[in-house]
């Protein structure tokens, strides 16, 4: 099968749900700076999931730009990936909106334990389908980074039950471990 609607509909759907997110944000009810404040923590979490998404977005563009056709398997991995995806908006919004809570931080340490797992997945189906001397198999290599961020995630929801901030700041840490783009993915394609 093409690639090309996989693409699109995974676009869309993360278009939605940034969609989705920026809704949640509502204008404060006064017209001073002040009133800011007490959506700080709401905003701060929308923040923290748009640059999530946006990694995720710039990882999958760069992981279906070596990949040359797609099967059932990989259309199932992809909707996997996408549900735990589309859980962003509620566990963002309930983080925020409870400044930061110990539940609410750990189920979010969950919803991105669970996408990072289902990214794995499906970087995995992608690779068998396309066999160990594929673009991506060249260019994943051992996926330190791919393996890694699964286990601080576990750390993260395990220490918000310790303190709220540590978890926050392994979520922070993971995202700025992902915020350039992949380039061993670019190199092997420009290699080609």
């Amino acid at each position: 099968m093409h690639k090309g609607r996989l693409e699109a509909f995974s676009d869309g759907v993360l278009a939605i749900i940034i969609t989705i997110m920026v809704l949640e944000l509502k204008a404060p009810h006064g017209p001073n700076a002040a009133d800011l404040k007490p959506l700080l923590p709401v905003f701060l979490s929308y923040v923290l999931s748009f640059i999530y998404l946006a990694i995720y977005w710039n990882n999958h563009h760069h992981m279906f730009q070596a990949t040359a056709r797609v099967g059932g398997a990989v259309l199932w991995a992809n909707l996997h990936l996408l549900f735990w995806l589309s859980l962003f908006p509620f566990v963002t919004d309930w983080m925020g909106e409870n400044h930061f809570a110990t539940v609410p931080t750990a189920l979010y340490g969950g919803v991105l334990l669970m996408a990072a797992i289902a990214y794995l997945i499906l970087q995995t189906v992608v690779i068998a389908q396309q066999g160990p001397d594929s673009l991506l198999a060249k260019a994943v290599g051992r996926d330190l980074k791919g393996k890694s961020s699964p286990v601080i995630y576990a750390i993260a929801i395990a220490s918000a039950f310790l303190h709220v901030v540590l978890a926050q700041l392994l979520y922070i840490g993971v995202a700025l471990i992902w915020l350039i783009p992949d380039r061993r993915i670019e190199r092997t394609i420009a290699q080609k």
